[in-house]
């Protein structure tokens, strides 16, 4: 079973940038569409962006699209969100999570119910 630990959260000001990774250990990661998701207090747990196990492949909320950048680096195994444009509305605890299915290496994985494993989860707070 493998392990998601995120780090990179933090305090930002409004218009800019974090870059949020996610170190996977203890099981395999490149066989697996990956997705970063995000929930803000009383608010339900959200997709950021996902990406195919073969890293071509991407989507994006059209809360963040142009804004955020998901990537991975399958000889590291390693998820990144590089986030620039931050708004305060983008305040949350940002998790990252693997899917539940192999599928095709092209596969995006869009729900929540798709994914299987998740991160503790990292603090990103955006001041105005």
């Amino acid at each position: 079973q493998v392990q998601l630990v995120e780090s990179g959260g933090g305090l930002v000001q409004a218009g800019g940038s974090l870059r949020l990774s996610c170190a996977a250990s203890g099981g395999k990661f490149s066989p697996f569409g990956m997705g970063w998701f995000r929930q803000a207090p009383g608010k339900e747990r959200e997709l950021v962006g996902a990406i195919s196990r073969n890293g071509v492949n991407t989507f994006y909320a059209d809360s963040v699209k142009g804004r955020f950048t998901i990537s991975r680096d399958n000889t590291k195994n390693t998820l990144d969100l590089q986030m620039n444009g931050l708004k305060p509305e983008d305040t949350a605890v940002y998790y990252c999570a693997s899917a539940r299915f192999m599928g095709y290496e092209i596969t995006v994985y869009t729900h929540l119910t798709d994914y299987e494993f998740w991160g503790q989860g990292t603090q990103v707070t955006v001041s105005s």
